[in-house]
């Protein structure tokens, strides 16, 4: 846990569910959206925040007993960056081919 996940949990509790995009924009986040990206998705994986569709992220109910000083992060599992950056290229499971075909005209 750094600086920057509690800001991104403390300003979801306020503000309701957000994107990496929409909180790269408030103040006091003076880091880019790729960097809150990064950092949901490591608390995703802590079970802190949960997607809600899309690349907005909402508390879990360990991220609100977290910010209440009810859960100690060391009982969260613990990410690294390989678990947590696994399938960061993988196609999404909501995608589906399209079958459309080029052709090249000589």
């Amino acid at each position: 846990m750094n600086q920057i996940d509690e800001r991104i949990m403390e300003w979801v509790r306020e503000n309701g569910f957000a994107s990496p995009s929409i909180l790269s924009r408030e103040r006091g986040f003076d880091v880019s959206s790729g960097y809150i990206r990064d950092r949901c998705r490591w608390l995703q994986y802590a079970g802190l925040l949960a997607p809600v569709s899309g690349d907005l992220y909402d508390l879990t109910s360990e991220g609100i007993l977290y910010l209440k000083g009810e859960l100690d992060a060391r009982h969260c599992p613990r990410p690294t960056p390989s678990k947590v950056f696994e399938d960061r290229y993988a196609t999404p499971p909501d995608w589906v081919e399209a079958g459309v075909k080029f052709r090249i005209r000589l």
